[in-house]
């Protein structure tokens, strides 16, 4: 997540974007989130047992390796990142947007500069997608940036929790759909699984996509946005829990879906402590959900907290609590789930 100066401390406050394997009670529990047929509970179940502590771990040990060098915006060290996020794509199957023509949205360098972005170069969003099978022209959008800052004075700052725990997520969440869409159950809504760039400078990369959406943001149902899920903060040292924010802005039935999908799933503390646009650290402001919930769209961003490695080097994969990333993962995945496959797309009826 990115940096900001807030005028009412006298430093900045620094924040950043926040499984074991599910025991059999949870994993059970799992196939109620969408009371259909037994086919389509199958499905579900073979999805979100797709969303492995292994997989995460093995991703995120490449993403938020020195070999990335820290994945700053338009660098080569970042391209290198994408590549292999696509790498990942490609073998399992998941297409890009065929309108796109590939899985990049390019970025560029002059309209990051007009935003502040100063000399950053040319850099790409990269998205993945997945055709609905009844209402293919509207659009769950699942995100997550996947830059981080780079290095500074030769120390490499390698992100794995921000957003590296994100990324993977995403990339689990988009192998869970697909599963699915084999097993003869793929989302009835279309997915677009975005990785967005420029977030760290500024949230270029999601303005630049809701700037210019690949497909219409009137039918975009809803962001569910991954911005640091892969630690915990010192208040929650040792909890099963997740920060969420935004659920209830725009939308009066995302909140009520989270907390369904939650409570027949892993059954994590859902915490409420930022759920608050006038909170003095403005964290509904500072992820790549917010270019959505501006234009209207609801929006839910998870994260983990502001913890000691937050933008310093020492955010490292070492660190990471692969079990409740697993869970936290899990979580998004049932979510979008019931996003997905509702017979009517969640209203929007509070006003941003």
């Amino acid at each position: 997540m990115k940096k900001i100066l807030l005028p009412l401390f006298s430093a900045a406050v620094l924040i950043s974007c926040g499984s074991s394997q599910t025991s059999t009670k949870s994993s059970e529990s799992a196939g109620n989130v969408v009371s259909k047929s037994g086919k389509e509970r199958k499905a579900f179940q073979k999805a979100y047992e797709s969303i492995s502590l292994e997989s995460l771990k093995k991703n995120l040990t490449v993403i938020a390796s020195d070999e990335m060098e820290g994945r700053d915006t338009g660098s080569k060290g970042q391209k290198k990142a994408g590549e292999y996020m696509i790498n990942f794509y490609k073998e399992n199957g998941i297409s890009f947007p065929k309108v796109l023509g590939s899985y990049y949205q390019k970025v560029p360098a002059t309209y990051m500069a007009k935003r502040g972005g100063g000399s950053l170069p040319d850099s790409e969003n990269i998205l993945a997608f997945i055709e609905g099978s009844e209402k293919p022209e509207e659009i769950v959008v699942i995100s997550g940036h996947y830059d981080h800052v780079g290095s500074r004075n030769g120390v490499v700052y390698n992100g794995a929790d921000d957003d590296g725990s994100g990324t993977v997520a995403v990339m689990e969440i988009a192998k869970g759909f697909n599963e699915a869409k084999k097993a003869g159950h793929g989302p009835k809504r279309s997915i677009l699984f975005l990785h967005v760039t420029g977030e760290e400078h500024g949230l270029f990369g999601s303005e630049f996509y809701t700037d210019n959406p690949v497909f219409p943001l009137a039918n975009t149902v809803v962001d569910l946005n991954i911005d640091m899920i892969g630690r915990d903060d010192p208040e929650n040292r040792g909890k099963q829990y997740v920060y969420v924010i935004g659920s209830e802005m725009l939308s009066s039935q995302l909140k009520v879906i989270n907390e369904a999908a939650n409570k027949n799933t892993n059954n994590l503390e859902l915490n409420y402590k930022y759920d608050d646009p006038a909170d003095t650290e403005r964290l509904y402001y500072r992820s790549d959900h917010y270019n959505f919930a501006k234009n209207n769209i609801p929006v839910a961003f998870y994260f983990d907290g502001i913890h000691e490695d937050y933008h310093k080097p020492t955010d490292d994969v070492d660190k990471i609590d692969f079990p409740l990333l697993q869970k936290r993962t899990q979580l998004v995945f049932a979510t979008a789930w019931e996003l997905a496959n509702r017979a009517e797309r969640i209203v929007v009826d509070k006003k941003k």
